[in-house]
Parts: structure tokens; sequence; C-alpha cells
């Protein structure tokens, strides 16, 4: 409940639905604090009903200066023996008595106000929904959708690492997708959500089961999500849900995250496509890569449509992407606390009208 202005206590509006958040934390308390108090901040104005429960996977082996300061986050915090990996850390999570729905987060998520009332409308019509992230703290760089992980675009990825042509169209294709999705002003269908924050009826997570926790870090949200369709669920991009996604600090302070990856991209190739397929997949990533550097930007403002891509990836393919109103590409300056959080170099890219690099002189 929520205090009135003459400190009377005012009930959630009739029909609203008690929310379950998880929060799966590794060893970033910093990140925490600031997405824990964004959370219970959205959650009051928009008199929403939140349990906020955080599973601390570092617990076990922080020292008594890295252990979490349990009585200022006013959460419900668990403390497995091990780390868990992230489906192990939101299964548990989600063992709780849980609300009507259930949100699924990383410690380094920060939602934006009015997040929880729009994936909240979302889910009156849709089963899953999932808000638009940006990856900096200003709003402007959006993050694209999740890859798609069908055969086709499997073998259309490794093979567009492999062949300069083959990368550039690929990145337009990769564009394509990228610019509708942030473009989006209403709720559309897109099963290529991110498990950074994922919103979904408490129904349907029991429906379809936990995350396979074969899958610890990566993977298993997109196994989840597919599993989720082929039940027949309903998932949405909701654009009026916003959220800032430092994505991969926890990452960083794992050893073996990298080798999770791995394991994981393994486990669901052959899952998916079976043995012979995945077999075809890493034959042909043994051949050399092949990478085009990229354009210089253009000096003088671009005329029509412009886009601005930021990306550690060699490909070009956007990490996150914005339009570009007035002025030149070459004056775009990356946010710097992007930069000090990014886990490699970032480069930047210019595309127009037509999904093509931009190139200066």
């Amino acid at each position: 409940m929520k205090s009135s202005s003459d400190g009377r206590l005012r009930s959630p509006a009739p029909g609203d639905p008690t929310i379950t958040a998880v929060i799966v934390h590794y060893r970033t308390p910093d990140f925490l604090a600031a997405s824990v108090e964004a959370l219970q901040a959205d959650a009051r104005d928009a008199d929403l009903r939140v349990q906020i429960i955080v599973v601390d996977n570092g617990a076990a082996s922080a020292s008594p200066e890295e252990r979490l300061d349990t009585g200022h986050l006013r959460t419900w915090v668990i403390e497995p023996s091990s780390n868990l990996g992230y489906a192990g850390g939101v299964n548990l999570g989600a063992r709780a008595p849980a609300g009507d729905v259930l949100l699924l987060m990383n410690a380094d998520v920060i939602v934006t106000p009015g997040c929880l009332r729009a994936l909240v409308e979302a889910l009156r019509e849709a089963d899953i929904a999932g808000p638009r992230l940006f990856w900096d703290r200003g709003g402007r760089l959006m993050l694209p959708p999740q890859q798609v992980r069908t055969r086709a675009a499997e073998l259309d990825a490794v093979c567009a690492e492999r062949s300069t042509l083959w990368g550039r169209s690929y990145r337009r294709r990769w564009r394509r997708r990228a610019r509708a999705f942030w473009s989006a002003r209403e709720p559309m269908p897109c099963f290529e959500l991110t498990g950074a924050l994922l919103a979904m009826r408490t129904d349907w997570w029991r429906r379809v089961g936990p995350f396979d926790e074969d899958f610890r870090l990566y993977f298993e949200e997109t196994d989840w999500l597919l599993r989720a369709r082929e039940k027949g669920a309903r998932a949405v991009l909701v654009p009026a849900a916003s959220a800032v996604h430092a994505y991969d600090q926890s990452a960083q302070l794992e050893p073996r995250a990298q080798m999770w990856f791995e394991e994981s991209m393994k486990r669901f190739r052959r899952r998916r496509y079976g043995a012979p397929f995945a077999a075809l997949l890493r034959l042909i990533e043994r051949l050399p890569r092949r990478f085009a550097d990229p354009p210089p930007l253009p000096e003088a403002p671009v005329g029509g449509e412009a886009w601005i891509e930021v990306t550690p990836l060699p490909l070009g393919v956007p990490a996150a992407g914005c339009r570009l109103g007035a002025g030149a590409p070459a004056d775009f300056e990356l946010p710097p606390a992007l930069v000090r959080e990014a886990r490699s170099d970032l480069s930047v890219r210019a595309s127009g009208a037509g999904c093509r690099d931009l190139r200066g002189k």
C-alpha cells in the first residue's frame, strides 16, 4: 500500500496483480542497490505491490567487507552455498511463494519510471513481456533484440564472420531487424527478449517450467522462451516499458563466465539443432574469420535517415544504436560510463536509410 498526501493508506487499483521480482546478484552491490531502489520507487509510484527476492550468488565466497547490507536493501535475500549461475539463481528465487506476475532481473538493470505499469498492462493480453533496454543511463543507446536462434540464422551468422561480402549483407539485414525493434511504438510480438529483465504471468512460468540449469550462464532464457513458444505463449516487446542495462557487469567478476558461455552454446546447439548440424557449425568456425575495418564517420550532417551504432563485435553488428538527430556522425561521443564499463574496445559506425554503412573521407 501507499500513503496519500493526507497520510491515509491507499490500496492498489482493483485488479492490479502482485509482482514478485527475483534479482540474481553476483558481487556488484552498488548496481544491486540502485536496481532495488529504482524497482521499489517505480512500484510505489505506480501503486503496485512488489515483493523483491535477491539471490546472492556470491555470498558463499564473499569476504565480510563484500557481504550485502541486507537491512539497507529491505528485501528478502537468499544466500546459496555456491554460485548457482543465473538459471539456478532464478529457479531458487522463483520457488518462493510468487505473486501474479514474476519478474526476472539481473542486478545491473535499473527500471525507469513507468516500466512496471507498462509491463503489467501488456500482460493483460500477453503471457510474457520485455521492456526496451538502454545501454547508457542517458537513455539514448537502445539495445537490440537477441539473435534469432534457428538453423538458418546460426549458419548465416557463422558464415558472415568468414566473408567480408557476406558480413556486409548480414549487417544490413541485422540493422533492419534492430530498427524495427527500436522504432516500435506499440507492443510487438517478440520471442528474442532478454533474461536481463523478463516479466511473465506466474501461471506461464509454472506451465513452461523453470530455467534449465544445465545452462549455467547464457542461453537459459533463449531456451525457456523457445519452450514457451512451443506451448503457445504470447510474448511481446513493450516499448512503453524501459530500463537501463549495464550488461555483463557480474560476468566480468566470474572467472568461469567464458567457459560457461561456450558450454551453454554447445549444449543449446546440440539440443535445438541436433548433433550433425552442431558439428557443421563447429567445422565452419574453424575457418579463419575475416572482418572489414569500420569506415570513418562522415564529418558533415547526413540528409535523411541516419543511425549511430556502437559495438564491441568485429563483425560490426550493432550492440546498441540510436537515431541521429542534427549534427554530423563524427561528432558523436560515447558516454564515458559506457566506455569504462565495457569489457572490450568499442567501435562506432553510422548507417543510412538503406541500412548501409555511411562513410566519411
